[in-house]
């Protein structure tokens, strides 16, 4: 989030967010999936596996997001231009 927001391009450092995030998707709260799918949109990171991952608990569990979750999930998803196809 912080790197995000700073606008500091870190690459490997949201490379191995992204790898360990997508082994630990289940433990996320829906702020958290939220937050991090909107840190990547924010850094340009569009990392295809973890937004896959996202959707698909996002998808599971939408009934626990609250109104400012689903809002930021939408905008980060439409940022990156995500199509799950």
């Amino acid at each position: 989030w912080a790197f995000a927001t700073a606008g500091v391009a870190a690459e490997t450092l949201f490379g191995a967010i992204a790898s360990e995030a997508e082994r630990r998707i289940a433990d996320f709260n829906p702020q958290d999936l939220a937050n991090t799918v909107w840190a990547f949109a924010t850094a340009g990171v569009a990392a295809r596996m973890l937004f896959g991952a996202i959707a698909s608990e996002a998808q599971r569990r939408i009934a626990e997001f609250n109104s400012q979750n689903r809002a930021n999930l939408a905008w980060a998803f439409a940022c990156v231009g995500w199509d799950r196809r």
